[in-house]
């Protein structure tokens, strides 16, 4: 009788170290996947919105969480000029755009006093760094059309290669903010679909895209101009027409296209002024859980320190409840290339 109640005691605690074993190994698979892993938002400074961003993902992320959101409809739409790229002290595709105007002028002489095409003539800096989506569009419209989607795509990705940002003399394609790939990374590490969501050209964004923020070109959505398809010996072609498709993608325009292009809500949106006020509003009203942030430009020494176009936006940020993200306090590092 001794013997049986020995034997069941040595069973039980045989179990017993069995399962602490278990355990051990699986927290130590946990700890060491986390080591590996490393902790999120790294260029991020620790502080209020940054723990709001990894708080977010976490419950969305969370089966046991009731805001878990399934894959499926973790969507979320970042803005790139000034949101994840520099926009000043131009839009880069007006920079793309303005040897291509010198070149054309001499066929448009109305242009000597047409705005923006003036102020490019003239090298009006101070224009240019306010221009707006709408003259962007149409620099980009008159300085390509009537040209191949082939033709465009070369002479774009010629100057993707050499072109260099004005102050920081690196490729403009390397201008990118090192805390919002991080982002990026650490939404697509947790299974959101990212989307580029801008004012600029589709056809220019889609040649950088996945070199520059591993987002595919079928998850661009741009302002757009028309094409036509048609055959040339043999080989197909889409040559470029001076026509915007309507709407620009711009304001209003983004939750259009959003709606159009992926049909479904986005749970978080990402801008930096006000034309991306439209889209960060779609996103978070009467829609839960959601999140939507705003890039604040307040670094003067290590980018630029701006406030215009964004003025509104600011102020609605109180209404929403938008995390207003500040480059000064919030990011520990501009860029890859910079403290």
């Amino acid at each position: 009788m001794k013997t049986c109640f020995k034997l069941t005691q040595l069973i039980k605690l045989t179990q017993l170290i069995i399962i602490v074993i278990l355990l051990t190994l699986n927290f130590s698979k946990v700890t060491m996947a986390q080591n590996l892993a490393g902790a999120p938002l790294p260029s991020w400074n620790k502080g209020t919105n940054k723990q709001t961003i990894i708080n977010f993902v976490e419950n969305v992320t969370d089966p046991e969480n009731p805001n878990y959101v399934a894959p499926e409809f973790r969507i979320a739409t970042f803005d790139n000029d000034g949101t994840l790229w520099a926009e000043k002290p131009m839009y880069f595709q007006v920079a793309f755009a303005l040897s291509r105007i010198r070149e054309l002028a001499p066929n448009f002489p109305e242009w000597k006093e047409k705005q923006p095409f003036k102020a490019v003539l003239e090298n009006d800096q101070q224009y240019l760094a306010n221009i707006t989506v709408n003259e962007l569009l149409e620099i980009a419209m008159v300085t390509h059309a009537g040209m191949s989607q082939k033709e465009f795509e070369q002479e774009a990705r010629e100057f993707l290669d050499i072109a260099k940002h004005p102050r920081f003399n690196q490729l403009y394609k390397q201008v990118i903010y090192q805390p919002m790939l991080e982002l990026l990374t650490y939404l697509q590490n947790n299974q959101f679909k990212t989307y580029i969501c801008s004012g600029g050209g589709l056809d220019f964004i889609r040649l950088f895209s996945e070199e520059a923020y591993r987002i595919s070109p079928e998850n661009i959505i741009g302002s757009n101009i028309l094409k036509k398809y048609k055959i040339v010996s043999d080989h197909s072609q889409f040559i470029r027409q001076p026509q915007i498709i309507e709407p620009i993608n711009d304001k209003a325009g983004k939750p259009v296209n959003i709606e159009r292009f992926i049909g479904k809500k986005p749970i978080l949106a990402v801008g930096n002024s006000d034309g991306d006020i439209e889209m960060m509003q779609y996103t978070v009203i009467a829609h839960q859980p959601s999140l939507a942030l705003l890039v604040h430009h307040d670094d003067e020494m290590r980018e630029y320190r701006y406030t215009t176009g964004t003025e509104k936006a600011l102020k609605l940020a109180k209404k929403y409840n938008w995390s207003v993200i500040s480059m000064k306090q919030d990011f520990k590092q501009v860029f890859s290339f910079s403290p």
